[in-house]
């Protein structure tokens, strides 16, 4: 561990981008080695035991996008009389998707959007937030309401032109 458990923690967590998790399964990847003492060839070990770290990166991964998918337990409010589950469970998902697309935005963009769509803001007061020009802002909207309406395309809304 001492030889080589720094470098693979720093493996793992541009795997995982979760140092903590990294840490844990670089612990866990060496405790599995200890446990099943495996038949490795000489100079074997480092290639083994960074692909048995690779496949737990690889396994929580999994589990980490099988808990964001769906759950009812991240539903907070009762769904009115009529509305169904199904969507209240999609409009979640939409914004989920939203959120995502809008953090891969341009950074003076998605700033523009949030303040002029989310927080109601005129051009004019968000370009004194911003500090920059009430043409800049309008240039930042319109290039971001663009870039966000394709990357809402791709991952499947299709109603992003609304």
């Amino acid at each position: 561990m001492e030889r080589h458990g720094d470098r693979l923690t720093l493996y793992l967590d541009g795997c995982l981008h979760d140092i903590h998790e990294a840490e844990d399964a670089m612990i866990e990847a060496f405790a599995r080695l200890i446990a099943s003492r495996p038949d490795i060839r000489d100079g074997g070990f480092r290639a083994y035991l960074y692909k048995t770290a690779r496949r737990l990166a690889l396994r929580l991964l999994a589990r980490r996008r099988a808990r964001q998918t769906f759950s009812l337990d991240e539903l907070t409010e009762e769904p009115e009389g009529r509305e169904l589950v199904e969507q209240t469970v999609q409009a979640a998902e939409s914004g989920r998707i939203l959120r995502a697309c809008m953090a891969e935005l341009r950074p003076d963009c998605r700033e523009a959007l949030f303040l002029v769509y989310f927080e109601g803001l005129s051009h004019a007061e968000t370009a004194a937030v911003m500090g920059k020009r009430e043409k800049q802002v309008a240039d930042f909207v319109y290039r971001g309401k663009n870039a966000l309406r394709k990357r809402l395309e791709q991952e499947g809304i299709s109603h992003a032109h609304e």
